[in-house]
C-alpha cells in the first residue's frame, strides 16, 4: 500500500525531496504502522489516513504553483552561499551547514580554492549548486584543501595574499589583523590555481 501511493503520488529521488515532501513521507509511514504491527489495528482508518494525506499533497502541490508564498513556506527558496569567490557569511552563519560539509561538496567537483567558484547556491533539496569562473577568470581565493585549511599563517608577509579563513575576504587590499567582513583573526595564504577536471 506504501509503494502503491508512493507511485502514485509521484516521488522524486531520496536527495531531491523537500522538507514538505519529507513531512509527507513521515505522515504515510506513521499510518502504515500500526496495521503492519497490530492485529487489532483496521486496515481502513490507514487507508483513510493514506488518501487524506495524498489528497492534501496534491492540493498543496497545485497551491505551490499557483501561488508564490505558498511555494516559499511549503519549499523555501535557494540561498547564495558563495558570490565572487568569498562566503557570503552572513547568511552562511545562519545556515545549519558546517564549513566542512559546504568544503566536501565542493572538493568533490574538483575545487581547490574559492577564487574558482563564481557563485554557490544551496538548493531547497540541500543539495549544492556550483558554478564557475572559466580559467582566464579564476582569481586568488580560500584553499579549502584540509592540509591548507587546518594550517593558518602565523606571519603575513607583505608581498603575499591571504584569504580570511571564515570568509575568504582576500588582504591585501587591506593591510589587517582581522577580516573587516566576519572579524576573524586567521588567515591563510591563498592561490589562483586554475581548476582540473
Amino acid at each position: 500500500m506504501v509503494l502503491l501511493i508512493l507511485r502514485l503520488s509521484g516521488k522524486r529521488g531520496i536527495k531531491q525531496l523537500s522538507i514538505f515532501e519529507l513531512a509527507i513521507i513521515i505522515s504515510l509511514g506513521s499510518a502504515a504502522g500500526d496495521p503492519m504491527f497490530y492485529e487489532d489495528v483496521a486496515l481502513l482508518p490507514a487507508i483513510l489516513v493514506f488518501s487524506t494525506v495524498i489528497g492534501l499533497y496534491k492540493l498543496l502541490t497545485y497551491l505551490t504553483g499557483k501561488v508564490e508564498k505558498i511555494e516559499i513556506f511549503l519549499e523555501g527558496k535557494p540561498i547564495k552561499l558563495i558570490d565572487s569567490g568569498k562566503i557570503n557569511f552572513e547568511i552562511f552563519d545562519h545556515e545549519a551547514l558546517a564549513y566542512d560539509e559546504l568544503f566536501t561538496q565542493l572538493r568533490q567537483r574538483h575545487v581547490t580554492h574559492l577564487g574558482q567558484v563564481k557563485t554557490a547556491y544551496m538548493e531547497t533539496s540541500g543539495d549544492i549548486s556550483v558554478f564557475f569562473y572559466l580559467d582566464e577568470d579564476v582569481r586568488f581565493g580560500l584553499p579549502i584543501l584540509p592540509e591548507l585549511y587546518d594550517n593558518p599563517c602565523k606571519i603575513l608577509e607583505t608581498d603575499k595574499i591571504y584569504a580570511c579563513r571564515s570568509c575568504g575576504e582576500l588582504n591585501p587590499p587591506f593591510h589587517a589583523d582581522s577580516c573587516p567582513i566576519c572579524h576573524n583573526k586567521m588567515w591563510i595564504e591563498a592561490n589562483n590555481e586554475l581548476r582540473i577536471t
